[in-house]
């Protein structure tokens, strides 16, 4: 197995659908892995009624940070920052995830709050859309939360994180294999509400709207954008698509253009959030691939360029 020799940065991501591990050089970019290794998850289907993941998702938990760790230093890679994502972050019992965790593999799972995933988030953004892309606001939609980041510069002036994820939306509002008429209309309602509140703090003029995250990126995709290329998502596709969504089970949704099986389930409440973030935002919005890990990722190699090319886990 090769050897990774030159100075390199690396992120364990576990989050509710994957442990994705991706280690770059300190000099490279996150478009160009020296190492990229996924192990699947579905701490979807391992929450409890009191918001507690099960005993078989953190064991889950536990074989999937091993499994990544033991990849990394094959490889020759001993310093990865280990970040849980919201899935394990708001769950009731985190705290005794994060210690069975370390107990077994000796690696302490860590937090970013949502502030700080929206900042990283724009981090990202600006680096990919460039210096010359203006005004930037970046929206991305996760499983547990919202994050919403701006600014004209390197860093955001403006960020939040709001409890719009798609996930706990489908769990609080669109419950069960079939939904009514009245949880879509009520769940657009606050969806909106929340959103035009929020948003309505942001001060940039005339900014590029931005969205990074799954949950875009398949609605960009079922609304007609095609893989592997520049991906715009409209306010006007996205509403027509919702009362679709809504007629069907998310066994059906799993068979439409862009939307993955594991996420066909909270298919319509991503959709009634990112309707709500169009509608506030400006009508369209500029699907960027990068999001919070190659934010993390990013700011892992401004830190180690600035020691003269040392590794370093601090975000």
């Amino acid at each position: 197995m090769r050897k990774i020799e030159e100075p390199a940065v690396g992120v364990l991501d576990v989050g509710s659908f994957s442990a994705r591990l991706v280690v770059v050089p300190v000099d490279g970019s996150p478009r160009e892995p020296l190492l990229n290794h996924q192990t699947r998850l579905r701490l979807d289907r391992e929450l409890d009624d009191r918001g507690r993941l099960s005993a078989r998702g953190i064991t889950a938990v536990t074989a999937a940070v091993a499994a990544g760790m033991t990849t990394a230093y094959r490889h020759g890679v001993s310093h990865i920052y280990p970040l849980a994502t919201s899935s394990i972050r708001d769950a009731a019992n985190a705290a005794d995830v994060v210690r069975h965790v370390a107990g077994e593999t000796g690696v302490e799972l860590r937090f970013l709050s949502g502030r700080r995933e929206a900042e990283l988030t724009y981090l990202a953004s600006r680096r990919w859309f460039g210096a010359d892309a203006g005004p930037l606001l970046v929206l991305d939609i996760g499983g547990g939360t919202v994050e919403l980041a701006a600014g004209s510069g390197d860093q955001a002036t403006f960020a939040r994180s709001l409890p719009l994820g798609a996930r706990s939306m489908t769990r609080d509002w669109l419950p069960g294999e079939r939904v009514s008429t009245r949880q879509v209309k009520a769940l657009r309602a606050h969806a909106l509400d929340v959103v035009t509140t929020t948003l309505g703090a942001a001060d940039v003029d005339d900014p590029r709207v931005v969205g990074c995250s799954k949950v875009l990126q398949q609605l960009a995709r079922l609304a007609g954008a095609r893989p592997n290329k520049c991906k715009e998502l409209r306010l006007d596709d996205l509403r027509a698509w919702i009362p679709r969504l809504a007629a069907l089970p998310p066994s059906k949704r799993a068979k439409l253009p862009g939307i993955s099986r594991s996420r066909a389930h909270q298919a319509l409440a991503g959709a009634i959030v990112a309707e709500a973030l169009l509608t506030v935002a400006g009508g369209k919005v500029a699907i960027c691939p990068w999001s919070t890990r190659d934010g993390l990722l990013l700011t892992l190699q401004d830190k180690a360029r600035e020691k003269g090319g040392k590794k370093v886990v601090a975000a």
